[in-house]
């Protein structure tokens, strides 16, 4: 089953108005996959599964998983109370050839300007399937949410520029964080250390915190 990419806002949010509601299994049945046994083999299926009802074409890419329109697609596991249950993958973080990035050129910039926001219902001990698809949201930062993001994301790559990746903390950053991102602790990835030479580090992503989309759900869901 493949769909066109959507060539407006509109459209899209057309598409994900018409999944709102629905569990993932019946979703699943439509698109003619099969679930996943445990939430934790099943960890992205859920967002494997709308890019594809959607239309993504840029999944694998650093640019918005919408290409022509430049927009990105989150997920957002939620609670019944809409507390989010998780951080947010953003994006890699640039470990190597990294000289020159700015907030403007960066990845997480491209990814985070206009962002598909798609709530998943969860409840605890439920199965992949059972999660709910929520109503959309087409969200941009405003001016303050966005300011503060970059300052995260330039305090937190002026140390990974000056190879000071193992100094990062759960306590940097207000609303962005950097955290290990790796199929296993045996992964690794070329780096730099704090004198300039080539190292092999775990691989690191970009996440948004739960501080940061609890915000959101309080600024556009959750407001009378």
């Amino acid at each position: 089953m493949r769909v066109a990419p959507p060539r407006s806002e509109a459209e899209l949010l057309e598409r994900a108005s018409g999944l709102a509601g629905l569990p993932i299994a019946e979703l699943a049945s439509r698109a003619g996959l099969s679930l996943p046994q445990s939430s934790r083999r099943g960890k992205g299926f859920a967002g494997t599964l709308l890019e594809r009802l959607l239309g993504a074409s840029a999944t694998s890419l650093p640019e918005p998983d919408f290409q022509l329109i430049g927009v990105e697609l989150k997920t957002l596991p939620i609670d019944s109370h809409g507390k989010p249950q998780e951080s947010t993958y953003v994006c890699s973080v640039p470990l190597h050839d990294n000289h020159g990035v700015t907030w403007e050129t960066s990845v997480v910039h491209h990814k985070l300007r206009r962002v598909l926001w798609l709530p998943l219902v969860v409840s605890p001990g439920d199965n992949p399937g059972d999660r709910v698809v929520g109503a959309p949201l087409l969200w941009s930062p405003d001016a303050d949410e966005e300011a503060t993001l970059r300052s995260d994301f330039e305090e937190l790559m002026d140390l990974v520029v000056l190879g000071q990746l193992e100094l990062i903390t759960a306590q940097h950053g207000r609303w962005l964080q950097i955290r290990p991102k790796g199929a296993s602790s045996r992964s690794r990835t070329a780096s730099y250390d704090t004198d300039g030479k080539p190292s092999r580090v775990l691989p690191r992503g970009f996440y948004l915190r739960t501080q940061f989309t609890t915000r959101i759900i309080q600024k556009h869901y959750l407001t009378p």
